[in-house]
């Protein structure tokens, strides 16, 4: 039986193994898979980790993986969003989102930028907040509360999602993340989850890259219309 190293960003560690359940229907493979922010991992490959497969949740570290001759192809393969997570308590407020996020007496909790592509993307969400309104988005860069996806953040609890663990343990009043998280948190007790409308919402692209050639079968496996119905049904988007 054939092996492959795979490092994965965290946001697909709910999917993944219903992604690799399908593969192995067909595919007589030991899948051995790692989580974590994409940006660190995409530095573990680089530095020499051996990587047969590498799923990120974004395009650009891919791309630099192939431009460093240390990926043969990639392909995006997935698509998200952003959502806000905030207790319902506050949500019973029926505050627009904007207007929560603007409140300065409120802690608002991001993962890390560079390290994370959750990070990169929600900056560029503060980026847009602040086209349309002058300073508000330079505020919240300034208040944003980095606690989870850097080199040096507290590691999640076991079993339990970033914005509960935040919320619930009060480190902050809302945490920004992604999208497809949002069927879970709703089965949270207490935590309610808000839609990011345009023309803010962040459209987020995940990319492979493979590594090594005999990746490629699960590649072209991620791109199939049975791998995309598996993501549609868990919360990301076509």
């Amino acid at each position: 039986m054939s092996e492959l190293r795979i490092l994965a960003a965290g946001s697909l560690r709910v999917v993944w193994p219903r992604l690799i359940a399908a593969f192995n229907q067909q595919n007589e493979t030991s899948v051995i898979s790692t989580f974590g922010p994409a940006g660190l991992l995409r530095q573990r490959i680089a530095q020499g980790e051996v990587c047969d497969l590498f799923a990120s949740a974004n395009v650009a570290h891919p791309q630099s993986l192939m431009s460093a001759g240390n990926a043969i192809n990639t392909a995006i393969f997935a698509h998200n969003q952003l959502c806000l997570s905030t207790t319902a308590e506050l949500a019973a407020t029926r505050r627009d989102w904007l207007d929560l996020l603007s409140d300065p007496a409120l802690r608002i909790a991001t993962s890390t930028p560079l390290s994370d592509p959750s990070g990169d993307y929600t900056w560029e969400l503060f980026d847009r907040i602040e086209q349309h309104h002058k300073g508000t988005g330079y505020s919240l860069k300034q208040r944003a509360l980095q606690l989870v996806g850097g080199p040096d953040s507290s590691t999640i609890p076991p079993g339990m999602l970033a914005a509960s663990w935040i919320l619930n343990s009060n480190q902050a009043d809302i945490f920004i993340g992604y999208k497809s998280y949002a069927p879970l948190i709703s089965k949270e007790m207490g935590i309610v989850t808000l839609d990011i409308p345009e023309p803010y919402q962040i459209r987020a692209d995940y990319a492979l890259a493979v590594c090594h050639s005999k990746a490629q079968p699960l590649a072209d496996f991620l791109l199939s219309p049975q791998a995309q119905e598996i993501l549609q049904k868990t919360g990301f988007n076509r």
